[in-house]
């Protein structure tokens, strides 16, 4: 399969998970404002598919959170599988991404370096 096709199906099934988080997840108890689908990986033979999913806060309920998406898996391909039409529906896996997180504790870092930085000229103005 070309890549931009199989970029295009990422993208797409990419789009139908996240839309379907709200109806499939609805009662299971979880904060779906923490949930964020940020990308997936579907083989070039379009058997298999990797779902990476981030979890904003939650530390302590990250596993469970990772579990209920996984155990309503069969959910979310029967709705991919209604609404694009491919040779095969995936089989989806979730995984824990956690870029999102790094990215903003980098950005939690360069902001305080920038207060000091900022700090330390105003005692030199001032002085």
């Amino acid at each position: 399969m070309p890549i931009d096709r199989l970029e295009r199906v990422n993208v797409l099934v990419r789009r139908e998970i996240a839309s379907a988080i709200p109806s499939v997840m609805a009662n299971s108890g979880i904060d779906l404002a923490a949930l964020m689908v940020t990308g997936v990986r579907v083989a070039s033979n379009l058997r298999n598919a990797t779902v990476s999913v981030s979890i904003l806060g939650h530390e302590h309920e990250r596993g469970a959170m990772l579990g209920a998406l996984r155990s309503r898996h069969a959910e979310f391909q029967k709705i991919i599988n209604r609404n694009i039409r491919l040779k095969y529906t995936p089989v989806l896996r979730f995984v824990l991404d956690d870029s999102v997180e790094k990215g903003d504790h980098v950005l939690d870092i360069l902001s305080k370096m920038e207060g000091e930085e900022d700090g330390g000229e105003e005692l030199k103005v001032e002085g």
